[in-house]
């Protein structure tokens, strides 16, 4: 019971994502930081208050953490296939590699 508990609790927290997934996750957060910035900004200006603007900014970044963070399942739609894995042996025996003259594999 407590095996099966922990094992989808490493699956949650593994954090698989694809390359695409890295690629909105950087995006997202670009976006969601400078409109934070942008908005506490304004927000501290219209309001001549640095302590609502300071809020305002910390719970912008609050927000980027959450949506960025986790691996949520839409930063892995495009998983890459990789090839399946070869014995040492036969996959160097059929190379022809030359170093200096001397033959490699």
């Amino acid at each position: 019971m407590s095996d099966q508990l922990l094992e989808q609790v490493r699956d949650a927290v593994e954090g698989q994502i694809d390359f695409e997934g890295q690629r909105l996750a950087e995006m997202l957060t670009t976006v969601l930081l400078g409109a934070a910035g942008i908005i506490a900004f304004f927000v501290g200006y219209v309001t001549q208050d640095i302590r609502l603007s300071l809020y305002v900014g910390l719970a912008g970044t609050a927000l980027t953490f959450l949506v960025i963070v986790p691996p949520w399942p839409f930063y892995n739609k495009n998983p890459e296939g990789w090839l399946p894995a070869r014995n040492a042996t036969t996959a160097t025996s059929h190379l022809n590699i030359d170093v200096d003259g001397k033959k490699v594999g």
